[in-house]
């Protein structure tokens, strides 16, 4: 919401004139917490906000930065440094501590308290993610900051009032009296409310874009349980994964294990933001389940809103156009769009990092794309 007496006049331009800054106008004050905050402390912090991710703050000259990057929070009036940012803290990074090597049966509520009792940077790093705390000029353009996302950074801080005003792209050293954070669905959602601008470009075919990832699509059996679906996910740096239907595979070591999921029959989702309202008594008794089980138990909980139920299957045609994935993965708030076919199966996936590459590089050969 516009804040009371400011006046967009960037409202009216056009989407390659559009700049950082102008995504970031809406964006509410970070949320964070201190390093020495325990797990159990930054995940309430995350179910209380409602968010999947936090930065965490340190007193400055103590620690290298995530990404080798300065990031740090500076007092507005003296410019004297307060704290800085060493990295960032996912919903998954805290499942897959606790789903760890210790074997967590849904009864023992003592080995669970005294994981969460861990300081949050104690587990900084132990996810590629964690290290991948970046900052963003204001000054950025739009077509930059696609660069930026497309390569798989989920997010990014943007300074306030940044003392490096005439620098764009990413930065490595940055101090600010505050920070927003900007992340891929930021800019995903930007592009839909410009979908007039780009029509030409997004009423494609995922298929003729080359936005389909279609060789391997890594899953997990109806059959494989919470616990092992975060293991599964934490080794291959994933947020969620289709589960589908195995026929024939008795082993129960085959439903520990990521498998290829394509051309199987997909009949639901498994993500760690589906964990992100659930408070650790929950989450407990969670883990056992299967992720099928799962999905079907948060469905019914009053944790959730109707429309947020990961029950519910997000999918595409490979004939599907971009601007239907789009709408769909904004509407749902999904980072994947599974890909079927006519019976069900699974084909592929689009996520909303090739939705910004496929954007970005259509916009770059075609410097007028063609408006709705």
């Amino acid at each position: 919401m516009q804040q009371t007496g400011e006046v967009n006049t960037t409202e009216n331009q056009p989407l390659r004139e559009k700049h950082v800054r102008d995504l970031t106008v809406d964006k509410r004050r970070l949320v964070e917490v201190p390093y020495t905050a325990s797990l159990a402390h930054t995940m309430n912090a995350l179910v209380a906000n409602r968010v999947v991710a936090v930065p965490v703050a340190a007193p400055p000259g103590h620690w290298i930065g995530a990404g080798g990057s300065m990031i740090m929070e500076s007092d507005k009036q003296t410019g004297v440094v307060q704290k800085h940012y060493i990295g960032i803290v996912t919903i998954l990074d805290m499942l897959a501590h606790i789903a760890g090597d210790d074997k967590i049966d849904g009864g023992d509520g003592s080995n669970l308290d005294q994981k969460m009792a861990a300081p949050v940077s104690s587990i900084i790093g132990h996810c590629l993610e964690g290290l991948s705390l970046w900052t963003l000029n204001p000054n950025t353009s739009v077509i930059d900051c696609m660069e930026v996302f497309s390569k798989g950074i989920h997010r990014a801080l943007v300074p306030v009032d940044g003392h490096m005003e005439n620098t764009s792209g990413v930065e490595l050293v940055e101090s600010a009296s505050s920070y927003r954070m900007l992340t891929q669905m930021d800019l995903v959602r930007f592009l839909k409310e410009h979908a007039s601008e780009i029509g030409g470009i997004i009423s494609r075919t995922v298929t003729e874009l080359g936005a389909v990832t279609e060789n391997h699509v890594f899953a997990i059996t109806h059959r494989t349980k919470v616990i092992e679906a975060i293991k599964c996910m934490r080794a291959a740096m994933l947020n969620a994964v289709p589960i589908v239907t195995v026929t024939n595979a008795p082993e129960q070591e085959y439903h520990k294990q990521l498998i290829n999921g394509r051309g199987r029959k997909l009949i639901g989702t498994f993500s760690a933001t589906d964990l992100r309202g659930c408070h650790l008594a929950t989450l407990q008794s969670w883990l056992p389940l299967s992720a099928l089980d799962f999905t079907e138990t948060v469905s019914k909980s009053p944790l959730y809103a109707a429309s947020e139920s990961p029950r519910e299957l997000v999918t595409c045609l490979a004939e599907s156009s971009l601007a239907e994935v789009i709408d769909k993965a904004v509407t749902k708030h999904v980072h994947r769009v599974w890909i079927v076919d006519q019976q069900g199966l699974l084909v592929g996936l689009v996520s909303v990092t090739d939705i910004i590459r496929v954007v970005r590089l259509s916009l770059l050969s075609d410097p007028q794309p063609q408006v709705m």
